[in-house]
């Protein structure tokens, strides 16, 4: 359930009137990991196996090609409120021993890291090929066309992968943006397509996290509707990734590695 119907009173200066809205559905999923309590992550009730495929995947616990085994241990009203994935010994990655505090919320930028230097993510800086402003702007109309939790309540979030010909590999919506790109990174996981991914476009703004989700999922272009964290653009320079902000309205401001930009663009 990605939506739910609650009652309202909307007022004016002249009247109110009763209303009903839509509102995006915000609720905890517990994730364990071989039968032990790991994290609780507040999300929309969607794709949940995708999300945890994603997070667990940027956080280092698990990398390989081989599917997760999952189990769904608690639910309410249908609703997945506990799922345990089992993962052996020799799998588990070294961010399973730098273990999350036991919540993390839909809008957490650096949530469960204890120490600054978890902040690190290491690695090669990524490439990619040249882009014109208008692929964008088509871009994200794509993105907007398939974001059918937004128009019926105006509360979540989009995250949307696409490859190096502008076509559309995934879309993920929830009211968590993080939560949205675990998604599509997920997606793409278990689809075995990661690697295809080139643009990773955001409905909101952009953190520290972001990025480095992208960074690890090996995305090297990023583009947000809104704006960006001071730390955000720092790492993306770091990390050879192109980050852009405002994109809307037939504008755009490139915070980091503009030069892949079409060079006739650039100024």
């Amino acid at each position: 359930m990605q939506t739910t119907s609650y009652q309202g009173l909307k007022l004016s200066f002249s009247n109110q009137l009763k209303t009903e809205d839509f509102l995006v559905v915000e609720a905890p999923l517990q994730i364990n990991i071989n039968n032990e309590a790991y994290t609780v992550v507040m999300r929309t009730p969607n794709d949940d196996f995708e999300l945890i495929r994603g997070l667990l995947f940027a956080e280092d616990i698990y990398k390989k090609i081989i599917p997760l085994s999952y189990k769904i241990i608690k639910e309410d009203a249908k609703t997945p409120t506990i799922i345990n994935v089992t993962i052996s010994k020799e799998d588990l990655g070294k961010g399973y021993l730098n273990k999350r505090t036991l919540l993390s919320v839909s809008s957490c930028g650096i949530c469960g890291k204890k120490e600054l230097k978890d902040l690190k993510v290491d690695g090669e800086k990524l490439e990619s090929t040249f882009f014109s402003s208008e692929k964008v702007y088509k871009m994200f109309a794509k993105m907007s066309a398939f974001q059918e939790t937004f128009k019926k309540t105006g509360g979540s979030h989009a995250a949307a992968i696409f490859d190096k010909n502008q076509d559309l590999l995934s879309i993920k919506e929830d009211i968590g943006r993080h939560n949205a790109v675990d998604k599509t990174v997920g997606d793409l996981l278990q689809k075995e397509i990661l690697k295809k991914a080139n643009y990773l476009l955001v409905s909101g703004r952009v953190s520290y996290e972001i990025v480095s989700k992208a960074f690890i999922a090996k995305i090297p272009i990023i583009v947000a509707v809104s704006a960006c964290s001071s730390l955000a653009v720092d790492f993306a320079k770091e990390f050879g990734i192109c980050l852009i902000g405002f994109s809307r309205d037939n504008k755009m401001t490139i915070y980091a590695n503009p030069n892949y930009l079409k060079k006739l663009e650039n100024v």
